[in-house]
């Protein structure tokens, strides 16, 4: 996979001394700008009222960092389901690997945050402030006049209020949105911690959007670099057909012409270049640089358009397409990934509603002597711990089943928990030493009243060497 190269191997994005040149991408009109809008208003729209979202008490997204409490979907988790986070990251790994197989990087040209929150809300808010990449390109190639110093505070005011309020959009999924306008409203000092993460994740939004840009996509991001090893000829990519489009002839044909081997369908136009987000030439092969954002699939179109020729000089399709070989969509690779992360979800779905219970209960010895001697009886002390991990108040119920001869004392045998509310119960197991022959084993049941389930804990009664 080739680098976006001019012709003198030089990335497009850099000048000859190696430094960033800024990128004043045009906004094409066409199909698919108008299929990403309605995407990136509809995933705005859902992240943006998540945090407003409630499933019964608590928010769609709660995570207590302090309390280590986590709310996910109507479920609650705490530090103890770690492992699951491992089934989550393969899931999506593999599901993602699955995408870019089948449609290349369709994923951050469509969907990725970074690319809806850019290309949706802050770029839009440059245009509406300076005008369209003409204007913004001649104002920035311009001296520093009153105009460009007001549009310039004016487009930095309008981003910095946008950050602000992604920044708090953020704190939302860990403080409940019901009580983050009175934080907000206080003074920084009552809550130094979250002031300082709010002003954190407004300078990183400022930075990124406002000035990295592309740049996270070309250098921070590493998918762009994994995209050669997961896509291959039957991949549908964004691509040129150099085999129609060439040799360019700008703009010696005549409209409704169609190509031959002197002239080719591309114009040189540059139409394609200028439009796209991370400045590369989509004429020049596959790039890791490309997004899939199908910009210059609308502006190609457009101009064909005007030419009377048909559309789809660049265009979605497979390297084999682009060859005029057979195109396969279904292939062993694409099952075999399908296959890899539809295990994983399924192994997540089950350990969440079948091997993870909705409360925790394990039995500790108490610290300390192993065991007392009192006037004639063995006496050995345990602790149980236990956890309401339902996203609701529940009740569970305690009993203790001991051999014969052994008498097991209580504090308490039921209990009503709120949701992560946690109890230690003492639990006394003695024996008369007269009766004492070594060691046993107990149970410890507990019972959850919500839903039926059990638990069984096996304890150790220990004493002195039998005589």
């Amino acid at each position: 996979m080739s680098s976006a190269a001019t012709d003198t191997g030089r990335p497009r994005f850099l000048d000859q001394s190696g430094h960033r040149l800024k990128i004043f991408p045009e906004e094409p009109q066409g199909r698919f700008i108008r299929w990403r809008r309605w995407v990136y208003a509809v995933l705005l729209l859902h992240l943006l009222a998540l945090p407003f979202i409630r499933n019964g008490k608590h928010p769609a997204i709660h995570l207590d960092i302090p309390g280590r409490h986590f709310y996910i979907a109507g479920q609650a988790f705490n530090a103890q389901d770690a492992w699951l986070i491992f089934l989550v990251l393969v899931t999506v790994a593999f599901g993602l690997v699955f995408l870019t197989s089948l449609a290349g990087r369709v994923w951050c040209g469509w969907a990725c945050p970074q690319t809806v929150f850019l290309e949706g809300v802050y770029r839009r808010i440059e245009r509406w402030i300076e005008g369209n990449a003409d204007a913004r390109r001649r104002l920035a190639a311009g001296p520093w006049t009153d105009k460009r110093i007001a549009l310039f505070i004016l487009k930095q005011a309008a981003f910095l209020t946008v950050s602000l309020l992604l920044a708090h959009w953020v704190l939302a999924f860990f403080v409940p949105m019901s009580e983050l306008p009175g934080i907000v409203l206080h003074v920084p000092l009552a809550h130094p911690q979250l002031f300082v993460w709010a002003m954190a994740f407004t300078a990183a939004f400022m930075f990124n959007f406002g000035w990295f840009r592309e740049q996270t996509c070309i250098i921070v991001c590493p998918y762009g670099r994994f995209q050669s090893v997961l896509t291959d000829q039957q991949s549908l990519l964004i691509g040129y057909d150099t085999a129609r489009g060439e040799p360019r002839h700008k703009g010696r044909a005549e409209p409704g012409v169609v190509s031959t081997a002197a002239a080719g369908d591309c114009i040189d136009c540059g139409k394609c270049v200028r439009v796209c987000p991370t400045g590369i030439d989509i004429r020049n092969g596959q790039q890791l640089e490309c997004i899939g954002c199908a910009q210059c699939i609308d502006a190609c179109d457009s101009i064909m358009d005007k030419l009377q020729r048909p559309r789809g000089l660049v265009r979605y399709d497979s390297l084999a397409g682009f060859a005029k070989e057979t195109k396969r969509i279904l292939r062993p690779r694409l099952f075999i990934y399908a296959a890899l992360s539809l295990t994983a979800a399924c192994a997540l779905v089950v350990d969440v509603a079948r091997v993870r219970t909705a409360f925790e209960a394990n039995l500790l010895r108490a610290g300390g002597t192993p065991y007392v001697l009192d006037q004639g009886t063995i006496r050995d002390q345990f602790e149980l711990h236990l956890i309401n991990k339902h996203p609701e108040p529940a009740d569970f119920e305690l009993a203790v089943h001991a051999p014969d001869g052994a008498e097991v004392v209580v504090a308490q045998d039921k209990f009503h928990l709120d949701s992560m509310q946690s109890v230690r119960a003492p639990i006394f197991v003695s024996v008369d030493k007269g009766k004492w022959k070594g060691p046993f084993a107990f149970e410890v049941e507990l019972k959850d009243r919500t839903d039926g389930r059990t638990r069984e804990n096996i304890g150790r009664f220990i004493g002195p060497p039998s005589m």
